[in-house]
Formats: structure tokens, C-alpha cells, sequence
């Protein structure tokens, strides 16, 4: 059976979605991951806004020729973390690997992203 390729698209001027993504790439020990710096790509977050995900209203994940967005993004990818190799992915897989939890939580992290990129004098929109 093929591996799914997963590729995960985020807001790399965040410090929460960056460090995340980092997070992936080196400790999730998921083989068959990419990320992708949405403020680097702005042709795919314009293809991305055109078919209705806004990366302003959380990351993206394709897998397996679907696309999860916001905070079933974060949860789906959290489902695909099953032997992480550091503490702080194991914590934030074990805490949005339910998706009730995601969902109750989710509009925290927006609120967090926005304060945090408008504290830098970022904006907040990669459009």
C-alpha cells in the first residue's frame, strides 16, 4: 500500500504556525510530510482563496487529494502523529488529536496568531 503524501501550508511569519511546522518536519517522525510558508507561495494561497481556504482562518493540509482547513487541518495531521520524538509534539498531538477539543480550542489559536503577528506589525492577511 502507498504512503499518503501529506503537505502542510501555514502562515511562516506566525511564531505559533512556524514552530509548529518545524515541530512537524523534525519530531512528528511522519515520513511522508512537506510544509510549505503560505507568505512564500502567494500564487498557491491566491489558487488556495479562489477554491474558499483562506489561510488567514488557519493552515491547510492536503492529504490524499483532500483538503482539510483550519482547525480540522490541525487535527487531522495531529491523527497522523503516533511515536513523536519530543515532548512538546507529543503534548499538542495528544491534545488535538480529538476533534471536539480542536474545535473548542481552535478559535483561541486564530486569536493568539492575530495578537502575535499584530505585535510584530504583521499583517495578518497573506492576500
Amino acid at each position: 500500500m502507498a504512503e499518503i503524501n501529506l503537505t502542510f501550508i501555514y502562515d511562516g511569519e506566525c511564531p505559533f504556525c512556524n514552530h509548529f511546522a518545524e515541530l512537524l518536519e523534525l519530531k512528528s517522525k511522519i515520513k511522508n510530510i512537506s510544509t510549505i510558508d503560505g507568505r512564500k507561495n502567494p500564487i498557491l494561497i491566491k489558487e488556495l482563496l479562489q477554491k474558499g481556504y483562506d489561510l488567514d482562518n488557519g493552515a491547510i493540509l492536503y492529504k490524499g487529494g483532500k483538503i482539510y482547513h483550519g482547525s480540522d487541518a490541525i487535527n487531522e495531521i495531529c491523527n497522523e502523529i503516533n511515536d513523536p520524538s519530543g515532548n512538546l509534539i507529543r503534548l499538542l498531538s495528544l491534545i488535538f488529536k480529538s476533534q471536539k477539543r480542536t474545535k473548542l480550542i481552535f478559535p483561541f489559536l486564530l486569536r493568539a496568531r492575530r495578537l502575535s503577528l499584530f505585535a510584530k506589525g504583521v499583517s495578518t492577511s497573506l492576500t
